[in-house]
């Protein structure tokens, strides 16, 4: 029986795949694979991306204020039959027509203001977004990278608990086979799990196949610098969802505002240079004009009404949002202080656990070599350390 348990140790110890692959495999510290995924997650790319959008908007929004609105046009018309040309004053088949026009407005029941109030809150909005997308980009990495480290020190584990197992004595040849072929499920499946982690760590930074996590420090965690109440002050002052909630807020109010100017007058100011003739560059006849407009909003079927309801109508839901994104902020930022503490009592905790676990092996081990004990409480032993 001895023989035979044996040979079927050997037998399943084969069947287990050498880890050979490791060695090919790339790796990267945590700053790199953090510093290669911002560049690729699209959903940071995208935020980027509305940054330089909401940008360009307040850059309108400014240069309203000060430039006006400028139009070029030519064109060129033939006619079947010569025609008038107000241009030459004679008759001609060909008209040529050059004009340039500008107008600026004056006055607009401050919606100038009131836009150019949005675009800054609607940029301030999108940066917060961009640095919301970057602590989520940050994060994925991290939890990905951490996976990595975890998986491969698991499948140490259940291969140090195998060679563990194959330390008890042939007599109980047929338990430790068993508890041999439990190991080596294990492992497989342990070994499947890495295999997963590494490729998700590639795909976080780019890489065609699997990247392995370089070690990391093993020091124990270090007390967070903030009180529970600084750290709830903290995020309610600079987390990216709070600001974004408060740039929303902003940018809906000056909506408002930008839709109660339209029950005001509107004055603009405009200039119009005209040339005539039969060619180009057109110069026989030139006509300018200057002057100014006062626009008057009487009825234009309810549509200011509309407009106006839907943007108080999106004034409330943002206050409302802030206020709920406030609450949430808060309580999601005690949840993770609370839980960094738990886990650095854990871990304190988890270090006293494997010296009492090594040194309830070694009383077991003793035990078993002079017959006290079973080989069930021998394996229970090893697993408990492992």
């Amino acid at each position: 029986m001895i023989g035979v348990a044996a040979l079927l140790q050997i037998a399943v110890a084969a069947t287990v795949p050498a880890d050979g692959q490791a060695d090919s495999i790339p790796i990267i510290t945590l700053e790199e694979a953090l510093q290669r995924a911002s560049q690729l997650d699209p959903d940071y790319v995208s935020a980027l991306g509305q940054v330089g959008d909401a940008a360009w908007v307040r850059r309108s929004a400014r240069l309203a204020f000060f430039l006006p609105s400028i139009q070029v046009q030519t064109s060129d018309t033939r006619f079947s039959s010569e025609f008038f040309n107000i241009g030459t004053g004679e008759l001609a088949s060909r008209i040529v027509d050059f004009r340039l026009a500008g107008s600026y407005t004056l006055f607009r029941g401050g919606s100038k203001l009131a836009e150019l109030r949005q675009a800054n809150a609607e940029l301030e909005s999108a940066e917060a977004d961009e640095v919301e997308a970057r602590f989520q980009t940050a994060l994925g990495t991290e939890s990905d990278y951490y996976d990595v480290l975890l998986q491969r020190e698991l499948t140490r584990a259940v291969a140090r608990a195998r060679v563990l197992s194959g330390a008890a004595v042939q007599t109980d040849s047929l338990q430790l086979l068993l508890e041999l072929t439990r190991a080596q499920v294990d492992l497989l499946r342990q070994r499947a799990a890495l295999k997963i982690a590494r490729l998700q760590l590639g795909r976080r930074v780019g890489a065609d196949g699997p990247v392995d996590a370089a070690s990391i420090d093993t020091l124990p965690p270090r007390p967070l610098p903030l009180t529970e109440q600084e750290a709830a002050a903290e995020a309610l002052a600079r987390s990216p969802r709070v600001v974004t909630a408060r740039a929303d807020e902003r940018a809906a109010t000056a909506s408002v505002t930008a839709a109660r100017g339209g029950y005001l007058p509107q004055v603009d100011l405009f200039g119009q240079l005209t040339s005539f003739d039969e060619g180009f560059f057109p110069n026989a006849t030139t006509r300018s004009l200057v002057g100014f407009r006062v626009t008057v909003p009487i009825w234009n079927n309810a549509q200011r009404e509309v407009q106006l309801s839907r943007v108080l109508t999106s004034r409330n839901v943002a206050q409302a949002a802030l206020d709920d994104t406030q609450r949430g902020v808060r309580r999601d930022v005690i949840e993770a202080y609370e839980n960094y503490n738990t886990a650095r009592a854990s871990t304190a905790l988890a270090a006293r656990a494997v010296l009492v676990a090594r040194e309830n092996l070694r009383v077991q081990q003793e035990r078993y070599r002079v017959g006290s004990t079973t080989i069930i409480d021998l394996i229970a032993a090893q697993v408990g350390l492992t």
